[in-house]
């Protein structure tokens, strides 16, 4: 695949920590694009920290791709590039139109700068009214030049905000009557000046909307990911300025030259880790229909992890409304004396952690297992807890309901529900696997 440097699933060390986009893929296409901040944590992530989207397409993922950049700020914006060149169905599948970003430009003398959901928006026209100082009376046809689609339209908010100090620009509907903030913090050449006397009388005009058109264009270049022909334009303008011997503004340039570079290089735009956002209202209901219960606020899971009975360990991981709170995750060593079984191990730890009346009670249990475990777990209950007792049986998928004679296949449940077991089992998995990896790693040094 063109510049995308490939690796197998089981190289994700080879991954470097730096800023980039990556891809997931199978033989046929690309499934996936995102970007990072550090490419080898986020990879990982997908993998031991699974989201609900990530399990649509983990099981079909057969190479990774990467491509190195110099910033997150080119990683936001490759990742646009990418996506709107391969137009990766699990990319599209979460959003419709009205959730990515685009940027706008407008094409008049005195260019606004801005964002929208929507790319297709209707061309207006409006009358620039003469007054005492002002311009001549003009229309403009303000239809916008659109770049993106966008996914994070945090970061790109923040890039925005980031190019601004380097390339003032205009960002207002209207012209106001007299300058504003933005103007008095250098982050706009305020084309509303020339309603002033002062900047009439001065000649202001071309020179503003010189600036705005200028910065304009360079920040159009720089969210197209042309870097490199904004700094040779810029180079070129610092070396015009200075043939005609004038300093200040070849002193100018050389400062937004030093900027853009130092701005490229040191700005953090991406979150470290992505945060996973659900209906939960919705996802609730349907989980309290098909288990019968009145909340289903608190899950927890449990998994145990071993070799032949040598560092046995069990796990317990807590979500609250539908996201993982590790501050209430609990790790197990298991004190069984003779070699234990995955049953006998499920049934140890849930005695150990129903004692702990101090961590309060979930309203539901997810034990990794078949019947067998459920059947241990269900020993373990005291009467009259209103909590909930499941087991997934991951072979097939199939999850043993308390109380139920049949168990339902995951994939006759809604979406959202199967995700979110999936969820839970996995982190659970992750987490018994991490614990019991320590202690075999301190037991060879013993």
């Amino acid at each position: 695949m063109e510049k995308f440097k490939l690796i197998s699933k089981k190289s994700l060390n080879k991954i470097p920590k730096v800023p980039g986009v990556y891809c997931f893929l199978n033989k046929k296409e690309i499934l996936y694009i995102g970007k990072a901040a550090n490419l080898r944590e986020r990879i990982k992530n997908h993998f031991q920290q699974p989201s609900f989207k990530d399990y649509l397409f983990l099981d079909k993922v057969e190479k990774i791709g990467y491509i190195k950049t110099g910033s997150e700020i080119e990683a936001l914006i490759l990742e646009a590039n990418l996506i709107k060149k391969y137009q990766p169905k699990f990319n599209v599948i979460w959003r419709d139109d009205k959730n990515y970003f685009f940027v706008g430009i407008t094409n008049e003398d005195f260019p606004r700068i801005f964002l929208s959901h929507q790319k297709k928006l209707k061309p207006t026209t409006y009358n620039l009214k003469p007054t005492t100082y002002n311009l001549k009376p003009t229309t403009y046809n303000l239809k916008p030049i659109f770049i993106g689609p966008f996914v994070d339209g945090k970061a790109l908010k923040e890039t925005l905000k980031i190019l601004r100090k380097v390339f003032p620009y205009r960002s207002c509907r209207v012209l106001p009557k007299r300058p504003c903030l933005w103007y008095h913090l250098g982050r706009c050449p305020a084309p509303c000046l020339l309603n002033t006397k002062s900047a009439k009388e001065l000649g202001l005009e071309e020179k503003i909307k010189k600036e705005c058109q200028k910065n304009a264009e360079s920040i159009l270049k720089m969210i197209q990911g042309k870097k490199n022909e904004v700094l040779k334009e810029l180079q070129k303008e610092m070396k015009k300025a200075a043939k005609k011997e004038d300093f200040e503004e070849a002193a100018k340039i050389r400062d937004q030259i030093l900027s853009l570079k130092k701005v490229l290089e040191h700005s953090k735009i991406l979150e470290k880790e992505t945060k996973v956002e659900i209906p939960w209202k919705e996802t609730e209901e349907k989980l309290k229909k098909i288990l019968k219960l009145e909340k289903v606020s608190r899950i927890e899971a449990f998994d145990v992890s071993q070799i032949q009975g040598s560092f046995a360990v069990g796990s317990m991981v807590t979500f609250i409304e539908g996201l993982p709170d590790k501050n209430l995750y609990r790790k197990f060593k298991i004190k069984f004396t003779k070699k234990p079984s995955d049953v006998d191990m499920i049934k140890e730890i849930l005695e150990r952690r129903l004692k702990h009346k101090e961590w309060g009670l979930p309203d539901l249990i997810l034990i990794d297992g078949g019947i067998a475990q459920l059947n241990a777990a269900l020993k373990c209950k005291t009467q009259n807890k209103k909590y909930k007792m499941i087991a997934l049986a991951k072979k097939e998928n199939k999850l043993f309901i308390e109380g139920e004679k049949k168990p339902l296949f995951l994939k006759d449940l809604p979406r959202e529900i199967s995700n979110l077991i999936l969820n839970l089992d996995n982190e659970a998995h992750r987490f018994a696997i991490s614990y019991h990896k320590k202690l075999r790693e301190r037991g060879l040094f013993l």
